[in-house]
């Protein structure tokens, strides 16, 4: 099961920038749960997830914010 990393009252970049360093330490193929309610999350989750080669398996919205289901990328391992 999935983690659920609260993200909640972080404004851009900030959700971005800790969801980076909470995947670092993830190991290729663990999923995370992020929530937020930075409206620019929206954009800015998935372009991080594109550009570091992790998968975004799913977006919706809920009540006062965004949450996502993220995958580690496989040429993405820990960091040593």
């Amino acid at each position: 099961m999935a983690e659920i990393y609260d993200l909640r009252g972080l404004n851009c970049p900030l959700p971005v920038l800790k969801t980076q360093k909470r995947m670092r330490d993830m190991s290729a193929g663990d999923e995370l749960w992020i929530e937020t309610n930075d409206p620019l999350a929206v954009i800015d989750i998935p372009n991080f997830v594109r550009e570091r080669g992790h998968t975004l398996i799913t977006s919706e919205a809920v009540e006062g914010g965004h949450r996502f289901l993220l995958k580690k990328g496989a040429g993405s391992a820990p960091a040593q």
